[in-house]
């Protein structure tokens, strides 16, 4: 079993099963309190089932799950928690104000209604009917709904789809208050700028199974962790076989290099081209580490 003091949330070897089609096989995954952990897949990876397995709402065919060291189905321990899925079946017809006071009403210690509004910035569409709302307006009721019994873990399922500039950074500015307070986040996002800027840890979900976990970090370092471009006439096709090299490839007037490291190909390049020019190496993101550990298990 996974256990630990700072540990909000755990999945130990679920293992869960739709007819032939296993949707979940073996995943262990620790959320810690006061941390951001993001959990990345492509569609039909096994974030949602993973997610519906930790809120009890589907039970693991093997394995074990721990929500705030209790079961997930004990309606006490679900009043410590905050979700935002992606589809939430609120009532269209009551109206913003309605929904923050029956939502409030679930939790034994809500936070008041004005700082719900502002957690959300919604106080313009307080007077208006929930099923009137735009696609993003919707998004943020259903934050301020998440945040407003003051979770001690709290589910984001996608939040800021559909939201603007301006709402995500509010949206952003509020999940980073909570984690300082202690509150867990579980964030699944399909924005990997999104996890690089809020994530502690990043556990990255391939047909099932956990195929990276760790820091941001510790991730990147599990794909490219360089990128190479300068002007030269040294052909892609050359470098293809030097060590820590991954990928090359001709981009219009630019070489274009994937590299584990950057120092020994940058000397290379130098030497057999002393008139390089325009020469930028960078750390690859995120995004390059996920593409690459995706593709490898494809």
């Amino acid at each position: 079993m996974i256990t630990d003091s700072g540990t909000a949330a755990t999945l130990d070897g679920v293992v869960k099963r739709y007819g032939s089609t296993t949707a979940l096989d073996g995943v262990g995954l620790r959320i810690e309190r006061g941390r951001v952990t993001a959990l990345l897949g492509a569609n039909g990876a096994g974030k949602s089932t993973s997610v519906a397995v930790l809120l009890g709402l589907t039970r693991p065919d093997a394995g074990s799950v721990s929500l705030l060291g209790s079961s997930p189905q004990l309606l006490a321990t679900r009043r410590r928690i905050g979700v935002m899925l992606q589809s939430a079946a609120l009532p269209d017809t009551l109206r913003v104000r309605e929904l923050l006071r029956l939502t409030a009403s679930y939790y034994p210690n809500p936070k008041p209604i004005a700082e719900v509004v502002r957690s959300g910035g919604i106080g313009e569409l307080l007077g208006r009917l929930y099923g009137k709302l735009s696609g993003g307006q919707q998004r943020r009721v259903q934050f301020a709904l998440a945040v407003c019994g003051r979770p001690e873990l709290l589910f984001l399922d996608e939040p800021t789809t559909g939201l603007d500039i301006e709402a995500r950074e509010m949206v952003w500015s509020v999940i980073r208050a909570l984690v300082a307070q202690g509150c867990a986040v579980l964030l699944t996002t399909h924005y990997l700028e999104e996890a690089e800027a809020l994530a502690h840890r990043v556990a990255v979900l391939v047909r099932g199974r956990i195929v990276a976990d760790g820091t941001l970090d510790e991730v990147r370092a599990q794909g490219v962790r360089r990128r190479i471009s300068c002007i030269t006439r040294v052909p892609p096709e050359h470098t293809r076989s030097w060590p820590g090299v991954s990928a090359a490839r001709r981009q219009q007037e630019r070489l274009e290099i994937e590299a584990t490291v950057a120092e020994p190909v940058v000397r290379r390049l130098l030497d057999l081209d002393p008139d390089l020019s325009g020469l930028e190496v960078r750390r690859a993101g995120l995004a390059e580490a996920f593409i690459q550990l995706t593709r490898e298990v494809a």
